[in-house]
């Protein structure tokens, strides 16, 4: 996963030298504004389906992985607007909401857990004066921290059976090649521009339902047909997602206009 897409300047958590850091809220994702995808854990699935597109991503299959697919141009995304804000009502996923803090692996050689918590010290909400403490006087970690540091847990729990769900997808040869093609109309309903996208893979329903009935038992208990028909179901929200691209091309085009 893009562990460190959105961190400017990510540092390791450090008792001393955080010790008087306090965090303030901001209402806002502006953070987030350029993503056009995020990765997804499979538990979000069923929830982020109702939403977002979940395509799994990558160079190939052996390397893919899911996502929630946010925009159809590069570096938007068109579920944030113009002042930051998220799509009312509209599923964030858990890789957006545990900003500013990550859990990334510890340098090779270093003692302790393989991971440790990060945190970007280029976050607007970061300084020494308001809002809640990251520590408390006596340098234990704040209510605040505590579930800051219990939510990448659970997060990093949910990738590790994510990544069990990808071996098993690719064990029985279950993703295939998926581009994206939308046809924009110009004016006049003249053909207008296509958006081609490359590099993503989908589940073959076809070779799901061909699973001998060992493997099909073993997919029930573990919980995958719920991750794999969420996935599926998903796609329908392609057509939600080319038509907030056509509200923001027609607000771009009003704009150049009041411009010129």
């Amino acid at each position: 996963m893009a562990e460190v897409l959105f961190y400017e300047q990510p540092v390791p958590l450090n008792r001393v030298e955080h010790k008087d850091l306090r965090m303030k809220a901001v209402p806002n994702v502006k953070f987030a504004m350029n993503a056009h995808s995020v990765p997804l854990t499979g538990v979000e699935f069923g929830v982020a389906a109702r939403d977002l597109l979940i395509v799994f991503a990558g160079t190939s299959v052996a390397d893919a992985g899911p996502v929630a697919l946010l925009g159809l141009r590069q570096n938007e995304n068109l579920y944030v607007d113009a002042n930051g804000q998220w799509a009312p009502d509209t599923y964030v996923p858990a890789f957006v909401r545990r900003y500013p803090f990550v859990l990334a692996e510890k340098p090779a050689g270093q003692e302790g857990d393989d991971f440790t918590v990060f945190l970007d010290e280029r976050y607007e909400g970061f300084n020494a004066t308001e809002g809640q403490r990251l520590f408390k006087e006596d340098g234990t970690d704040s209510e605040l921290l505590a579930n800051a540091v219990g939510f990448l847990g659970d997060f990093q729990q949910n990738v590790t059976h994510t990544k069990r769900f990808m071996e098993q997808l690719n064990k029985h040869d279950l993703l295939e090649p998926r581009t994206v093609q939308l046809q924009k109309e110009g004016k006049d309903g003249q053909r207008g521009k296509s958006i081609n996208l490359n590099g993503m893979f989908v589940v073959n329903e076809a070779k799901l339902r061909e699973l001998d009935e060992k493997t099909a038992q073993e997919f029930l208990r573990e919980g995958m047909f719920g991750w794999i028909y969420a996935h599926l179901l998903s796609l329908t929200n392609i057509d939600r997602l080319a038509r907030r691209l056509d509200v923001r091309e027609q607000a771009e085009a009003a704009a150049g206009a009041v411009a010129n």
